[in-house]
């Protein structure tokens, strides 16, 4: 039977006989590729490593176990790696700082977090500031409550640097800072059944420039065929549901300079969802996703925005707010139920009790 070679193995042999062609460019590009991709593997090896080998007790653990003098090195070696302009690489390297900060942080690394914030400050090195979210990011999704406190203070001034300057940071950069707002109001609002007065007094102080800043990237329209668009309006409507649903007593006061942004995006967004999903002129992005696996499809956008709609209606505090225009919340809500051609045929065969009418025509 003749040897089978996988694609990963053909582009290997293709690179490795491409370091021999006489001509220099191409031998540079290919010992380029195949240092990016020992970096990369390199990165997702430590990462094993580190679930197997790093701490003793842990039901994954295998022995040998890493010695603290090797640990000292690997944190460190990995920090200054973190501004690597190849995306796969970077992201390799913050999976594995991520994975070692579950286990070494803050008690046994205390210089991570000043290190990652001293990163997403340096406007200069935004390969750094990528680096550096994607940490935060992976961080922030894993919290525990005795990080909050320590956490948020010293993170949120700098991400609402972030997204409050489209000028310097891509939005990338401004997407990843506010799903980091995200998780961390989720833990925020976890722990406040049992820590009221301690989240209140971290969340009270968040709230008015947050909420200009979301109603600042609300107000304008939502932009057809833009999925960074939608991806980052998409965040805001998830944090503000957070912010909703565990703190409405104290976001009263703040929620009226969101209020009309958010009705902004709402009826905008209805034109460019019929042009997409109802008449088919423009590209939905239907399962697509970004380079981090986050879907960027414009349903997923209107989904968030009608979850959002639900807390605020369903809000004891906050219905109230929008009762006045409910005619007209209806009215556009009745709009987004409309189906195209392809989908009429399925609803009939599926639900045909619901169309006797149109049945009995046919």
């Amino acid at each position: 039977m003749a040897n089978v070679v996988d694609q990963d193995q053909q582009w290997l042999l293709s690179c490795l006989s491409a370091t021999l062609d006489p001509n220099q460019e191409v031998r540079s590009f290919a010992e380029a590729s195949l240092d990016q991709a020992s970096r990369q593997s390199a990165a997702v090896l430590l990462k094993q490593l580190v679930k197997k080998h790093w701490q003793e007790g842990e039901d994954s653990f295998e022995p040998p176990v890493v010695s603290d003098n090797e640990k000292d090195i690997i944190r460190k070696m990995l920090l200054l790696a973190l501004d690597d302009p190849h995306r796969k690489i970077c992201t390799a390297i913050g999976m594995a700082v991520a994975s070692i900060a579950m286990y070494d942080w803050p008690e046994l690394w205390s210089d991570l977090l000043p290190f990652l914030l001293n990163l997403i400050n340096n406007q200069t090195n935004l390969n750094g500031v990528h680096g550096a979210m994607k940490c935060l990011v992976l961080l922030s999704a894993d919290l525990g409550d005795n990080m909050v406190p320590t956490l948020i203070p010293a993170l949120f001034p700098s991400l609402l640097t972030i997204v409050s300057s489209p000028q310097i940071y891509d939005s990338y950069i401004r997407t990843k800072a506010f799903s980091i707002v995200y998780s961390c109001t989720s833990m925020l609002g976890a722990m406040s059944g049992v820590y009221n007065a301690e989240t209140s007094s971290l969340v009270v102080p968040l709230l008015k420039p947050w909420m200009e800043q979301f109603s600042s990237i609300l107000k304008i329209p939502v932009q057809s065929e833009n999925p960074d668009d939608w991806s980052i309006k998409m965040e805001v409507l998830k944090c503000l549901n957070q912010f909703i649903q565990n703190f409405s007593s104290l976001i009263k006061s703040e929620f009226e300079v969101v209020l009309q942004p958010l009705w902004n995006t709402f009826v905008s967004s209805l034109r460019v969802y019929e042009l997409a999903s109802i008449e088919g002129t423009e590209d939905s992005y239907e399962g697509r996703y970004d380079s981090d696996g986050s879907e960027i499809s414009l349903e997923s956008f209107v989904i968030q925005l009608f979850e959002l709609l639900l807390t605020i209606v369903g809000n004891s505090r906050l219905g109230k707010v929008v009762a006045a225009n409910v005619k007209e919340l209806v009215y556009y809500t009745i709009a987004f139920l409309q189906m195209t051609e392809q989908q009429t045929p399925v609803l009939l065969y599926h639900m045909p009790s619901c169309f006797p009418v149109y049945l009995n025509k046919e």
